[in-house]
């Protein structure tokens, strides 16, 4: 499909679904990080005319990170009349929560608290908005390796653009002529205070990963296993325990 025509088919997507609830969302909510898969999907949100609640959550967030998702904040207010933008600084919130739980330090399990904190974040503006939060995944994230929290991104609502790879969010950020910054930025997660980014957590280009899900074959193809594997337990459901009749 033309980029074009895919612009119009999520975004119209995302309008039939609201429309399609039982009750019908009065908001959509989703938060931005300065990448470009929030870019995308916030844009196409607010391409809808519902109305569009963007949030800005910085968590110890390097300068540059936020700086971006400001940018993003200012550009679809002059675009959109339907959007809200708000920066929502969580970093007494974590700082609090790290404390609490000073005797169950690790670096990880903070680093994933910090979706989980958004996430939260993101269901209680859309509690007191009647609204729904509005996902930012990818397919290389959501249905590839796994690259993304457990009830932190990963909790939401809808997901646009997980059926799009990396690539084909790129294409849409130029489409959509999203902020030149933001589609040449370095992907990153946004949960780590030396700014490591998507690909050097990962060892593998986000090219190479779309090449390795596609291709059997390819060089890469051992490497994308392993991390799909380890991660399989988010994308599968959760294993219930079936008691025989």
């Amino acid at each position: 499909m033309e980029v074009s025509k895919k612009v119009i088919f999520i975004k119209d997507w995302i309008l039939n679904y609201v429309n399609s609830m039982p009750k019908k969302a009065e908001a959509l909510v989703i938060g931005i990080s300065g990448g470009i898969d929030s870019s995308v999907t916030s844009t196409l949100c607010a391409m809808t005319n519902l109305k569009t609640i963007v949030l800005n959550m910085p968590i110890k967030q390097i300068s540059s990170q936020n700086n971006l998702s400001l940018k993003h904040g200012d550009w679809l207010k002059q675009k959109f009349k339907n959007i809200e933008v708000h920066t929502i600084n969580l970093d007494e919130v974590f700082k609090s929560f790290e404390l609490k739980l000073s005797n169950f330090n690790n670096e990880h399990g903070l680093a994933n608290s910090r979706a989980r904190i958004r996430m939260t974040t993101l269901y209680q503006v859309a509690a007191a908005n009647k609204g729904i939060v509005v996902g930012t995944g990818n397919k290389v994230e959501d249905f590839g390796v796994g690259f993304y929290t457990k009830y932190g991104d990963g909790g939401v609502d809808i997901s646009p653009i997980a059926d799009c790879t990396k690539t084909e969010v790129w294409e849409l950020g130029k489409e959509l002529k999203i902020v030149e910054e933001i589609i040449k930025a370095q992907p990153t997660d946004g949960l780590w205070d030396d700014g490591r980014t998507d690909e050097g957590q990962l060892g593998l280009t986000y090219k190479e990963i779309e090449e390795a899900m596609q291709n059997p074959s390819s060089p890469n193809r051992a490497k994308y296993e392993e991390i799909r594997k380890l991660n399989l337990h988010k994308m599968d459901l959760i294993p219930v325990c079936k008691i025989p009749k």
